[in-house]
């Protein structure tokens, strides 16, 4: 893999970054999103409304985005923001890449640039979470393959037998 501001090199693929919203993202998001096939319908919508949010209010939002974009359609997303209150910790709300993107490399190009962009900003921690759930399994291994470590679990979080699995991981030590 290769990259410059503009861009991402997959194996073949070229991989255009956007890092500015626009309106049609909010059809985009819910595209990527849903191809997933991990995501109940509200969750969805929860994906959605972060960029109604960042359309509403700009920077000041705390939403930040990176869009994954090949021949005029996005492959993948990543939104991260400041966490309130804190000095340095970050959270990636979400990180998908369609259905037909994944195993190409390209999640993991978008949580390496992410980390970079992070790290620019003063960032010390990126937290992301996930469900217990096995069928979130390849989110998890995922996750540490790029490096996060399993901080806590807290289980029947999200349902009865639907733990929250949190991930942490130190950009200082990479």
């Amino acid at each position: 893999m290769t990259e410059t501001q503009d861009e991402l090199r997959i194996a073949s693929s070229v991989w255009n970054l956007r890092y500015e919203v626009k309106p049609s993202d909010l059809l985009t998001i819910r595209k990527i999103v849903e191809s997933t096939g991990f995501f109940h319908s509200y969750e969805v919508d929860i994906a959605v409304e972060l960029v109604e949010e960042r359309l509403r209010r700009g920077n000041s939002s705390g939403y930040h985005f990176i869009f994954a974009e090949n021949d005029s359609s996005a492959g993948g997303y990543v939104c991260y923001g400041e966490i309130a209150c804190t000095s340095g910790s970050y959270d990636v709300y979400w990180i998908a890449v369609t259905k037909e993107s994944q195993g190409c490399g390209l999640g993991r190009a978008l949580m390496k640039l992410t980390e970079e962009r992070i790290a620019a900003s003063g960032g010390r921690r990126i937290y992301l979470e996930t469900s217990g759930r096995t069928d979130y399994l390849p989110t998890r291994r995922f996750y540490e393959r790029c490096s996060y470590d399993k901080a806590a679990e807290l289980p029947d979080f999200y349902a009865e037998n639907d733990s929250k699995v949190i991930y942490v991981k130190d950009i200082r030590k990479t």
